[in-house]
């Protein structure tokens, strides 16, 4: 005979597998590998437009060599071209384009090809004779330069003076990339000022007159908050001294470092 206790026991296991039945039921076998989303057709659009847009800013002869590609928005540019301007103007032109967030520069310049002992001797050469006639004796920048690649350096006395260095450096053939660390005098009216009477107290000296001759070779002067800096090469030391003091005894000027260097000698440390 079954007790009503044993009955009772039955009854509620019967009600749990009948609840467990009414549940949805849940696989829990290995999930299969989920193949890689395709890129969606718009997407894919919108990527081929930038390409084309690219290109069509790219549709000049300069430009013949150079290849295309856009991914996530950046546009990687490959191939070769003539100056070192055209790589940097194509990567201006990419950047420009609706839909580029960024451009990976990777043009080789071509064209010939010197050592970088003759390349800085002719980029000198080009600079001095830059602007002349337009304050040329307020710029001091420096070249250096290797592996082809060509740094600017010193100062300018105005942002069309750093910009003309710019463009001369990057026409120039031969030229694989440019780095430009060129620092543009501050604008003062005082400094203007102190270029003018330094200007005029150098070669105003009959000593050191024979450097405004030849207007590519002068003595320098750059002025940074009425502190003077001296650059150039001059013909001895007794003139290198000179120029120095007669920078300095210019009413206003708090500081003269001299970096004029004495021709065929080693550079001396500059007077401070």
């Amino acid at each position: 005979m079954i007790s009503t206790r044993t009955t009772g026991k039955f009854a509620l296991a019967g009600l749990v597998v009948g609840a467990l039945l009414m549940l949805p039921q849940v696989s829990f076998a290995a999930p299969r590998a989920s193949a890689s989303p395709a890129m969606p057709p718009a997407f894919m659009e919108d990527e081929n437009a930038a390409t084309a847009a690219v290109n069509a800013r790219l549709n000049k002869k300069q430009f013949q060599n150079v290849k295309v590609s856009t991914e996530n928005g950046i546009v990687t540019l490959t191939g070769t071209v003539d100056l070192y301007e055209y790589k940097a103007d194509a990567a201006r032109r990419a950047q420009k384009t609706k839909g580029i967030s960024a451009v990976r520069n990777m043009i080789e310049v071509g064209g010939p090809t010197y050592s970088d002992a003759q390349l800085k001797e002719k980029l000198l050469e080009k600079l001095q004779y830059d602007r002349v006639g337009y304050g040329n004796t307020f710029n001091a920048i420096s070249v250096d330069v290797q592996g082809s690649t060509v740094t600017l350096g010193g100062h300018a006395r105005t942002d069309v003076d750093k910009d003309s260095a710019m463009a001369l450096v990057s026409t120039y053939p031969g030229v694989k990339d440019v780095i430009e660390e060129i620092e543009v005098d501050p604008v003062s009216i005082m400094d203007d000022q102190i270029r003018m009477q330094v200007a005029r107290s150098v070669y105003g000296y009959s000593m050191l007159n024979k450097y405004a001759v030849d207007p590519a070779k002068p003595i320098r002067i750059s002025v940074q908050n009425g502190n003077v800096e001296l650059y150039g090469v001059v013909d001895s030391k007794a003139d290198r001294d000179v120029a120095y003091l007669r920078a300095n005894s210019v009413p206003g000027v708090f500081s003269v470092k001299n970096f004029l260097q004495v021709a065929n000698e080693a550079p001396e440390k500059p007077n401070k």
